[in-house]
C-alpha cells in the first residue's frame, strides 16, 4: 500500500460530497498540497473522463487539522459538449477551509509550443528532501532534490521530484500527485528574494491563493522540474510563478501562487 496514493483517494460521502483522508499528525496544520489534490480528485469524480483537467483556482481560507479528514462538496457549474466546470468547497465540520473553481475540457487539435532544454541532471544533485520540515508528507515515497541560485536575474529555485512508488497508469492519478507535490514550500522564493525563508520562521507565511494550468499529461514516476521565481511582493503578500517541466523538457503545467509573507509582530 502507498501512503501517498491513499491520500489522493477520496470516497463518496453522499449528497455531492467526497471525503479526503487525513494525513496526520493531529494538531498540525493540514498541508496545502493535500487540500489542492483532494479538491481536484473530488471534482474529477463528477466529470466525464474524456474531459481532462485544464485549470484550478483555489483559495485557502482557514488552516485545517492534518489529523482530521476533509469533506469536499462539489457543485456542477457547467457541463457542455467539450468543457465542464465545478465549484468545490473543502470543510472540516462547520469550518470552511478552501474554495476552488475547477475546469475540464476535451482534447482538441491545435498548435502547440512549450519545450526547452532541462537545466542540468537531477541525478547529479544530493537527495535533499524538501526545503524545510514536512511532517505530514510521505517523504519515503518521494525523491526531492532542489537547488537555489541567486544572480543578477534574481532568485530561482529548481525543485526536482519524482514518486518512488508504483503509480497506476491512470493519467489523473499522475496529475493529482503533481498537484500534491508542487505545493511544497512554493511560496518560499518570495521570502528568499530578501534573504529570508519559511523555514527560519522570520515572517508569518502561508499560501492564500493557488492556481494551476495543466497543458499536457504528467508522469509522476519520472523526474519533473518545478522552476520557481517571485516577480513581485507588497502589502505583506508575495507572488510566485512556476513552470513544471517533464523529463523530456515539455512544459506540462504553469503555476501561480500568492502567499502571506508578513513581518511578525514584535514580542512585547
Amino acid at each position: 500500500m502507498s501512503a501517498l496514493l491513499d491520500l489522493l483517494e477520496v470516497t463518496d460521502a453522499g449528497s455531492g460530497t467526497w471525503r479526503g483522508p487525513a494525513s496526520g499528525p493531529a494538531g498540525k496544520r493540514a498541508y496545502g498540497g493535500q487540500l489542492m489534490a483532494q479538491s481536484l480528485a473530488a471534482a474529477s469524480r463528477t466529470v466525464d473522463p474524456v474531459k481532462a483537467l485544464t485549470s484550478v483556482h483555489l483559495q485557502f481560507l482557514r488552516g485545517g487539522d492534518a489529523g482530521e479528514p476533509v469533506d469536499y462538496r462539489v457543485e456542477a457549474v457547467f457541463d457542455g459538449r467539450t468543457a465542464a466546470s465545478r465549484r468545490v468547497e473543502g470543510r472540516q465540520g462547520d469550518r470552511l477551509l478552501t474554495t476552488a473553481s475547477v475546469a475540464f475540457a476535451a482534447t482538441l487539435p491545435g498548435p502547440e509550443h512549450g519545450h526547452r532544454a532541462l537545466p542540468g541532471d537531477p541525478a547529479e544533485l544530493a537527495p535533499t528532501g524538501p526545503p524545510g520540515p514536512a511532517p505530514s508528507l510521505p517523504l519515503d515515497e518521494l525523491d526531492i532534490r532542489y537547488a537555489d541560485t541567486a544572480d543578477d536575474d534574481g532568485f530561482v529555485r529548481r525543485l526536482w521530484w519524482r514518486a518512488t512508488v508504483e503509480v497506476p497508469a491512470d493519467p489523473l492519478v499522475h496529475l493529482l500527485v503533481a498537484a500534491y507535490v508542487t505545493d511544497i514550500y512554493l511560496i518560499d522564493p518570495a521570502l528568499q528574494v530578501h534573504g529570508h525563508s519559511m523555514r527560519s520562521r522570520s515572517h508569518r507565511s502561508g499560501t492564500t491563493d493557488s492556481s494551476i494550468w495543466f497543458h499536457r499529461p504528467v508522469r509522476a514516476d519520472r523526474w519533473n522540474l518545478l522552476e520557481c521565481r517571485s516577480p513581485a511582493a507588497a502589502r505583506g503578500r508575495g507572488v510566485v510563478t512556476a513552470d513544471l517541466l517533464g523529463a523530456d523538457g515539455d512544459q506540462v503545467a504553469t503555476l501561480v501562487q500568492e502567499g502571506l509573507i508578513a513581518e511578525r509582530e514584535p514580542v512585547r
